[in-house]
């Protein structure tokens, strides 16, 4: 049987099954044919926050989160666990997963906030209950580790999730912004680097670099570099065919940077995508010795060989002003004005 075929008797053989929803079912089969959106956000809702991945340093962080939340009219709802910890991590893998389930399962919890990433978050894709978010899908929002779940969601279930702040990150005006207009108003909005020219005769801050020209259209799928790189072999990675893929990374050296490109090239991802959009590489400084390539080079030596409108420098990434990404979205990328442009609505 080949591919069409298969796919064709796959969904005959869902639509049969009523004892399913829809997105249990595809969550079942492991084949995700539509997205699932959640509802928008309105002052008054209850945010859930919760930690799945790294332990929290202070009781101050969830005063931050929450006093966030509150700024823009939300009710809060602690997770269970969130003071937890366990090594490194905010609890056992039974507290964090507890957590997280909990919320999703929630009725009364509009959407669910990340304190912050860290590591972790990966310990727990195997024993998600996938079936279960998918009957109740819901903005969840957070980045770094918290990719682990981004990337999941969408690959089991075609859960729209959202790649920005989590709740210790600096809430600049921007960034809230940026949350208003996808979150609670569910903006079709354009996203670009923000203009820091100040009385400078050009702008020397957050500048693009086009590594090849060009406009193209495709789903948004993306995160953090180490985070997907691990995930390569695993169901927890999502189909990459006709996409566009917007990468950024934290405190890793150019090296071992490059070795993560090298696993996505090996792993034959970089060759499916249709365009590419780097963010940050925060604090990613060479390691002592004979020196490194940059990532300048590491861009050009992977990137510009696929010949697909591409460019880097772009807000994304463990910075303060940084875009909120709706992951699993339709829309259109300009590498050469650096311009990410929303074609479908996030939420419903």
């Amino acid at each position: 049987m080949n591919k069409r075929s298969f796919i064709k008797s796959l969904g005959l053989g869902l639509a049969s099954i009523p004892v399913f929803g829809q997105g249990e079912a595809l969550a079942m089969a492991g084949q995700v044919t539509s997205l699932l959106k959640g509802k928008v956000l309105k002052a008054g809702d209850t945010i859930g926050i919760i930690t799945p991945a790294s332990a929290l340093p202070d009781e101050e962080s969830i005063t931050i989160c929450k006093e966030v939340l509150t700024y823009f009219g939300f009710q809060v709802k602690e997770g269970k666990y969130i003071r937890e910890r366990y090594g490194n991590l905010a609890g056992t893998d039974d507290q964090r997963l507890e957590d997280l389930h909990a919320m999703f399962a929630d009725k009364g919890v509009a959407g669910i906030l990340c304190i912050r990433g860290g590591a972790g978050a990966s310990r727990l894709l195997h024993r998600i209950d996938y079936n279960m978010v998918a009957k109740n899908p819901k903005v969840l929002l957070g980045y770094s580790d918290i990719t682990a779940l981004i990337m999941a969601f969408q690959a089991k279930i075609g859960l729209v999730t959202f790649h920005g702040p989590v709740g210790t990150s600096t809430w600049s005006n921007y960034v809230a912004n940026g949350f208003k207009e996808q979150l609670m108003e569910n903006k079709l909005v354009t996203f670009q680097n923000p203009d820091k020219k100040g009385d400078n005769v050009v702008n020397y801050r957050d500048r693009i670099t086009t590594l090849h020209p060009g406009v193209v259209e495709g789903k948004l799928l993306g995160g953090n570099l180490t985070l997907i790189s691990g995930l390569c072999g695993s169901p927890y990675l999502p189909d990459f065919k006709d996409s566009i893929l917007f990468l950024e990374e934290v405190s890793e050296s150019p090296e071992k940077v490059d070795r993560m490109f090298c696993q996505l090239m090996n792993a034959g991802i970089l060759k499916q995508i249709k365009g590419f959009v780097f963010g940050k590489c925060t604090d990613c400084n060479p390691s002592a010795g004979f020196g490194s390539l940059n990532l300048d080079q590491i861009l050009r030596d992977y990137i510009k060989p696929l010949g697909i409108p591409a460019y880097s420098g772009a807000v994304i990434g463990h910075i303060a002003d940084q875009f909120l990404l709706p992951v699993g979205v339709k829309v259109r990328m300009d590498a050469n004005k650096g311009t990410i442009e929303f074609l479908e609505k996030a939420l419903v």
